[in-house]
């Protein structure tokens, strides 16, 4: 690859280095050091003849932190010159997690923290926000152990994927348990409550779901909490859109958490099974079931799951 570089006119030696001059750039990219070592602009470079050989794609995309930023300039400079100017490549940069004190995410100690310590803190903590919700339900506990485990495994994990997702990707944010895991604001654990409310609602009504989507309805907007939830639903598609112009799925987690927003108001303002007529109730009802399919959907495209209780 570097002699074809070379023959090309494409990189050329200086000071006993084979390097890449891109106009407009300060440095070179060397694709090879004077004593014959390869560096990472090699091994992409051949990564991406590799790839357009046995995959020919549309689109390369780079999910590296922002401080390799001219690494990929000079990257993807270098690869359309060399012909691949056919493909999109884009670097999805993203920000540093910081601490409270501001700097990078470290442990007490100074340590890096892992992920498999961050994943068991957010389950352990999951765990005790689960339980003591359904300990203070009216009728007393509605979860076993195993339940309440396995509601915690899938609330905790969930919170810190969403908590990273739902930040610009370029910007920095602080690491928080506290907020990742609150049941209010921005968080994966209030769109499944959410989710959970809804599926609350059709076990209460002892409704058969697939009937009712099965049996011809007219939805019914009488009110303006049921328009804003209906029209919320509908800009699903273009949220989806716009995560896809620059690749920022915080378009999506506004959109989820939006929705969410819509539908509390709707719970709060608009009764569902006791709903004045059975025309309203059932149109009520499939309003509660895109709505919750709505957020399914969009959790799963984020990596993740809902649960039925909360």
């Amino acid at each position: 690859m570097v002699e074809d570089l070379l023959k090309r006119g494409i990189a050329r030696e200086s000071d006993g280095a084979t390097c890449v001059f891109i106009e407009g750039q300060p440095a070179p990219m060397i694709v090879r050091k004077k004593d014959g070592a390869f560096l990472y602009a090699t091994t992409d470079l051949a990564t991406i003849a590799y790839r357009r050989e046995r995959w020919n794609p549309d689109a390369l995309l780079y999910v590296v932190d922002h401080r390799q930023s001219l690494h990929f300039e000079q990257l993807f400079a270098t690869a359309k010159k060399w012909g691949y100017d056919n493909v999109e490549f884009a670097h999805v940069s993203f920000g540093t997690v910081l601490g409270d004190d501001g700097r990078p995410f470290k442990t007490r100690s100074g340590d890096t923290v892992g992920l498999e310590g961050l994943l068991d803190e957010a389950v352990e903590r999951a765990h005790k926000i689960v339980s003591d919700n359904d300990d203070a339900k009216p009728d007393g506990r509605e979860l076993s152990d195993a339940d309440r485990q396995s509601i915690a495994q899938t609330v905790g994990i969930a919170a810190l994927k969403y908590a990273d997702l739902s930040q610009n990707r370029t910007s920095d944010y602080v690491f928080s348990y506290d907020k990742m895991l609150a049941m209010n604001g921005n968080t994966a654990t209030y769109m499944q409550y959410a989710y959970a409310r809804v599926r609350s609602i059709f076990r209460r009504g002892n409704v058969d779901i697939e009937k009712l989507r099965r049996e011809p309805a007219k939805i019914v907007l009488s009110t303006p909490a049921e328009r804003a939830l209906a029209v919320e639903i509908l800009r699903f598609a273009e949220a989806l859109d716009a995560v896809l112009v620059d690749y920022r799925p915080n378009q999506l987690t506004a959109y989820l958490f939006e929705l969410a927003n819509r539908y509390s108001t709707f719970f709060d303002q608009c009764p569902v099974l006791k709903a004045e007529t059975p025309e309203l109730r059932t149109s009520r009802l499939l309003l509660c079931d895109l709505t919750a399919r709505t957020l399914k959907q969009g959790l799963a495209l984020l990596g993740i799951d809902v649960v039925e209780k909360m």
